[in-house]
């Protein structure tokens, strides 16, 4: 039997990117010492503002992941709004991503590209 789960999207710049290729498009790669959260994010449209407004004039270019997680994870966190009810994310503790990784069912898609 399939485990429910919960369609959520990342958005990464070039150098995270390359890193989840390197892991075959399975994982997200270990947070740098000064990102002490991950912040996958609950919708299409929140993920887009963030790969175009932030990492395009941060880093050239902008992309948009998608996958899936199961829902029996993601239950033990609370959704968090960054701003309003359009803008909600969890907030994984950096200590956390590898379970976090191993809740991931299915590959991590890239679904969007801004340059």
């Amino acid at each position: 039997m399939k485990p429910e789960t919960v369609t959520l999207w990342r958005p990464v710049g070039p150098a995270e990117l390359e890193l989840i290729r390197d892991g075959g498009m399975l994982s997200f790669p270990p947070r740098l010492p000064d990102q002490p959260i991950f912040y996958p994010v609950l919708s299409e449209d929140y993920a887009i503002r963030i790969a175009r407004d932030w990492n395009v004039p941060q880093s050239g270019a902008g992309f948009v992941t998608r996958f899936e997680v199961r829902r029996d994870f993601l239950d033990r966190y609370d959704v968090q709004e960054a701003g309003g009810r359009a803008l909600r994310e969890y907030w994984i503790p950096a200590e956390e991503l590898d379970a976090f990784n191993a809740a991931i069912v299915g590959p991590i898609e890239v679904v969007r590209e801004y340059r």
